[in-house]
């Protein structure tokens, strides 16, 4: 896979648009700027792989617009050692950004075929994180607690299985609603073990579905 300095031309002025567009994390920026998106897409989508636009990557699912990625991951308040589960690995975008801001990253995905394609272009990205292939709505607790909890996909109702995975302290970020629009939410968690969220405006991702789903 070749990365050139015309993709990484494109990718700036992407990263730029990002910050215009009001994401200030300067580590997200820079994390952004150093994973490969055409990488993730079919190559029939490369002359557009750096357009703030999401994109169909198979059996149903798409790769979030950059603006929703960065959002997301600016929320996430990610520092480096950090366990982050991630529900919904998709192509495997996501997870490389949090790869590179040093979090160590798990991930789970009930989409047969995505899995399988995202084990691969992480291991051709150098990026460790452990993937399962599984009902996002389970977690992975044989690898919790985690720090932080980031799902990639709409939840139409408060996951408590997940909740229960978070640190003490932890944050949990996750498009939240039913219907085609969605609101950001953080979820925090106090060192006294109770809950609190706040909202950080409208976004549109595909609904979070139960058990696993093999079909290629």
């Amino acid at each position: 896979m070749e990365d050139g300095y015309r993709h990484k031309g494109l990718r700036k002025k992407l990263i730029d648009e990002l910050a215009r567009m009001g994401i200030s994390d300067q580590n997200v920026l820079s994390a952004m700027n150093r994973v490969p998106r055409h990488f993730f897409l079919s190559s029939a989508f490369l002359e557009f792989a750096y357009e703030n636009k999401a994109f169909q990557i198979g059996a149903g699912q798409t790769i979030s617009h950059p603006f929703t990625v960065a959002t997301q991951t600016q929320l996430l308040k990610v520092e480096p050692g950090m366990k982050v589960l991630e529900i919904g690995t998709g192509s495997g975008y996501q997870t490389s950004v949090l790869c590179e801001l040093g979090a160590k990253v798990f991930s789970i995905e009930r989409q047969k075929l995505l899995h399988d394609n995202a084990k691969k272009m992480l291991a051709l990205m150098k990026h460790k994180a452990t993937l399962t292939y599984g009902d996002g709505y389970k977690g992975m607790p044989a690898y919790g607690p985690f720090d932080r909890v980031i799902i990639t996909c709409a939840v139409p109702r408060l996951p408590e299985e997940l909740l229960m995975q978070l640190k003490s302290g932890g944050l949990l970020v996750m498009p939240y609603g039913e219907g085609e629009v969605q609101q950001m939410m953080v979820i925090s968690e106090a060192e006294d073990g109770s809950f609190s969220s706040e909202l950080f405006g409208n976004f549109s991702f595909v609904p979070m579905l139960e058990k696993r789903n093999s079909v290629h």
